[in-house]
């Protein structure tokens, strides 16, 4: 096993926490290990859902990921914005908090995409500069997410792989590996997944995602839709074995069943191990 730099715990098996499940939740208290929130559903609401998640942070261990940091962007960074997700994650006692390699919006317009980038030394240099900057305002590690992407650039000079190991070398960051998204661009680009894993600094990786996509033949979409496919199962296992036990988190956000069914999805990670040795400290 290689242990993360910072010593943040393994959580074990989680889940994204969605609001069709709140009441399965808090009225069952499922054996689940942990939730992961979307920062953005509860930075600007006094009702039901900061409730519901009080209630449950009482009872779980949390992590926030967010989707408008928005790092790859011109604009300057929104302090507003980061105070928020700063009381935020003190308010739910969250063991990390992080966002997505890439822009969401410019001009002060929010796309609500996660838009890629090109690899590129001018923008690395620039990726650095602001998750530092992000970093010392929060107090903490930021923990990045690969991005699943549906074009290149003819400029970038490195690959994806390559440019977020870097990342989080050069920025001092924490990673968080997201299997699916590697297969969907791997489809979508036409590069080998074995070869992106044998680029990631794995002490610098403290949680994995799993998630089902969907496949037109031509292209991936990853839409957190349906089961986990064997493919990515696969690459999971591959990064376990170079990694050792990480916390996981299962994605379901379209057709979303039961809190049972997705439950057992990510249970079905415990055959790689790593389910095992879970830390809530």
């Amino acid at each position: 096993m290689v242990p993360n730099r910072w010593g943040l715990p393994q959580l074990g098996l989680g889940i994204g926490l969605r609001s069709v499940h709140y009441g399965s939740i808090l009225e069952q208290q499922p054996a689940i290990d942990w939730f992961e929130i979307i920062s953005e559903n509860y930075l600007d609401t006094e009702g039901r859902p900061l409730e519901m998640l009080d209630q449950i942070a009482a009872r779980y261990p949390i992590a926030l990921h967010g989707v408008s940091m928005s790092l790859g962007s011109t604009d300057p960074l929104d302090y507003a914005y980061l105070r928020k997700l700063r009381s935020l994650a003190e308010r739910v006692r969250a063991h990390w908090l992080g966002d997505h390699v890439c822009w969401t919006g410019v001009a002060g317009r929010n796309s609500h995409e996660l838009l890629p980038l090109p690899y590129t030394e001018a923008c690395l240099a620039h990726l650095v500069e602001r998750t530092r900057a992000v970093q010392d305002f929060l107090g903490r590690p930021l923990v990045l997410e690969n991005p699943s992407t549906y074009v290149r650039f003819v400029r970038s000079s490195m690959s994806e792989a390559e440019f977020i190991g870097r990342l989080a070398e050069e920025a001092d960051c924490a990673l968080l590996l997201d299997v699916n998204n590697i297969y969907v661009s791997s489809r979508n680009h036409g590069f080998e997944p074995l070869s992106y894993l044998e680029s990631i600094p794995y002490e610098r990786v403290v949680q994995i995602h799993l998630a089902g996509h969907s496949d037109h033949g031509s292209h991936c979409v990853d839409t957190h839709s349906g089961p986990v496919i064997d493919p990515v199962w696969q690459l999971y296992a591959e990064a376990i074995q170079r990694a050792g036990p990480r916390a996981t988190l299962l994605e379901w956000d379209a057709d979303i069943p039961s809190l049972d069914v997705v439950h057992r999805e990510v249970l079905k990670a415990e055959r790689f191990g790593a389910g095992l040795e879970a830390s809530h400290g």
